[in-house]
Order: C-alpha cells, then structure tokens, then sequence
C-alpha cells in the first residue's frame, strides 16, 4: 500500500514525539506524557511487550511503534470507512508475546451496507505485515448508513473473544435477537460459538449472542475477577456503565435514564421486569468510550477502579463504590476527546486524545 504525502509527513512527526515525549503534570496527582502525536482520527492503541504500540485509525491504517519509528503495517482487512465505521479496536491475544496473535474489529463492506466484523491475525517479527489474517466473525444483515458499530473485543480468561455492536441506529433491532445488531456476541479464537453460550439450541436467537438490549458500546473491559463491564452511549441522557451478564436483556431502547434528541420520552420509562438497570448512568451525556477496570499495580487506591473517557466533555471519569459513583475527573489538556484508554503491561495507562490527535502515557 503506498502512502500519501500527508501520511508521509505524519510519520516524521510521529517518530519525533517518541523520542521527544517529555511528561507534563496533570490533575489528581498524575503525570501525563504524549507518546504519539500527529495522529489522523486514532481509535484504539494496544501497548506492547516490549514498549512498543499498535495503533488503529478509523480511515483503515494500522500503525506500529517502535523504537522511536513509526511505520504502516501492510495487510489489514478493507474497511468501509465514513461516519463512526473504520478500523476500530486492536487487542494483542494474552499469549502475544509467545504467538504474535491479535484481534482487530473493523466496519465490513457488506453489499449496500456495513457490519462490525473481528479478525484474527499475527504480526510479522519485524511488526510491518499482518500474516494469517482469519475473520472469526462478522454481524448478520448489516445496515446502510454510519452509526453505532461499537466495536471493542476483550479476550475473557477463557480465551474466548467478547465484540461489542451497537444498534447501527436501528433502535428496534437491538430487542430482536434473530439479529446481532444491539448485542455482546462470544465466539472462540478460531470463531465458533462456544458450547456455553447463554442461547446455543434455542430458536430465533443468534448463538453467538451473549447479552442484548444494548444501544452503542465503545468501552469494554474485564474487572480483576474476569467479568465482563461495558461503557455505551445513551441518547440524550442515560449514557451507562453495565457489568454484564450472559443471556441478560439491558433493555434499549424500551428502558433508557436519556431522551430522543428531539426531547421525546425514550420507550417505556427507565425500569421493566426483566430487563437490568446500569451500575451506572450519565445525564447529561458524556460520551464514554474505551473502559479500563485498573490493576492498582502503580497505585493501590485506584486498584479496581473503573475509567472511562468523556468524548464531550474531555475528560476521563473515574469510578469506585458500591453502589458505583463518578469520584473524580481527570480533565487536563491532554484529555481532548478520550476514544480509548488500556492498562500498559508496566500498571502505566495508555490513552488516546482524538481531539489532539495523540496517544498519551498517564502514571497515577
């Protein structure tokens, strides 16, 4: 693939900043330091063994850091970019070091219209080309039009992938689970639906579903326990945090804590029976995406700590208690629009600012 000009000049900036990154104080007693810069609409950033990084851009390129470098790496699936679609999250697999595995979720062409899909591939040794690049899933009847993809992918414990997909603005779908639209889905590393999904055997639910009712996550992580927490946006209003659950209904759009834009009441009200009630809501509407559940490995005050970026309001939430409660805010300059935000294997944490284009290194 060749690159533009444009694309050129970024790369000479981007190998500047890594070696140039000098660190900045922020609030809450962090520090902050800018790692990359130069970045074109950057979506998610995966911290490496070795100090490196991968980084996504929502246009369909995959950038490897390195040594102060930067380079493309050849090989990445096409994606259908416009709107929120793009190449979205990159997850490096638990045994990367050994194996050079990663999974990437990306908007799919799909005829007239686009669906979240998930990749498996493996990063060459010299980390310049994606070899074996394998789909392992890809979402029934994709819809036309550039909303609400989600799109990250945790690897549980267990080894199997969860990949979040929002409604694709289609508000009903995410209560029809003949559909994946509005759903957490689970399939295993070489894309089968494992045998202990909440609905394998049962008529008119897609197997590889695991939970639905949901409008668009774009934060996902595992708590120090292994359970699966989502961050996803809400409407006007009734932005949520979830601990999820298989086989649970988290109820969009006949629950929401939020509006329509237009100010018109969303479904029902904010309860039914049998649908389940975030740990947390947003009103007004934050934005979050990206979710780290913290080891406490640099710090033991913040060990389980929740943190989620605010891409309206340009900061990053963070959030502790039983019941779960906003206990602070990291809002420096550094945290323009948080898109992702991932715990590098050193206990540092890795975010990445949209609004400035940068992928940030924070140690609390």
């Amino acid at each position: 693939m060749s690159i533009s000009s444009r694309f050129s000049a970024s790369l000479s900036t981007l190998a500047i900043a890594v070696l140039c990154a000098i660190a900045t104080p922020g609030k809450a007693d962090v520090t902050i330091e800018p790692l990359v810069t130069g970045l074109d609409t950057p979506w998610a950033v995966a911290p490496m063994p070795d100090g490196g990084a991968l980084i996504t851009l929502k246009a369909g390129q995959l950038l490897h850091v390195a040594d102060g470098k930067a380079q493309q790496v050849a090989g990445v699936p096409k994606v259908a970019s416009g709107g929120q679609g793009g190449l979205l999250d990159i997850t490096l697999a638990a045994d990367f070091a050994q194996t050079r595995t990663l999974f990437m979720t990306y908007s799919k062409p799909q005829g007239q219209g686009s669906g979240t899909a998930l990749v498996r591939a493996r990063l060459s040794e010299q980390g310049d080309r994606l070899a074996d690049v394998t789909q392992l899933f890809e979402m029934a009847r994709g819809s036309s039009g550039g909303r609400h993809f989600g799109s990250r992918v945790v690897e549980a414990r267990d080894g199997t992938l969860f990949v979040t997909i929002g409604d694709r603005g289609d508000r009903p779908s995410a209560q029809d689970t003949t559909r994946h639209n509005g759903s957490i889905v689970r399939v295993t590393r070489d894309g089968r639906v494992p045998a202990d999904n909440p609905f394998v055997g049962r008529d008119g639910v897609r197997p590889e579903i695991w939970s639905f009712g949901h409008r668009n996550p774009q934060g996902a992580g595992l708590d120090l326990q292994g359970n699966l927490w989502v961050s996803e946006h809400g409407a006007r209003g009734g932005d949520e945090v979830n601990a999820v659950r298989a086989g649970a209904n988290y109820g969009w759009p006949v629950i929401s804590y939020g509006r329509h834009y237009s100010g018109a009441k969303i479904g029902e009200g904010t309860a039914k029976a049998g649908m389940e009630q975030p740990e947390f809501y947003w009103d007004p509407s934050m934005a979050p995406s990206g979710l780290l559940v913290y080891s406490g490995k640099l710090n033991p005050d913040w060990k389980g700590d929740i943190l989620v970026g605010s891409l309206k309001f340009d900061y990053i939430a963070r959030l502790d208690g039983s019941p779960l409660q906003e206990v602070a805010q990291i809002k420096t300059p550094e945290t323009a629009r948080v898109r992702d935000i991932v715990e590098a294997p050193d206990g540092s944490i890795w975010f990445i600012s949209v609004g400035n284009g940068t992928v940030y290194r924070m140690t609390p």
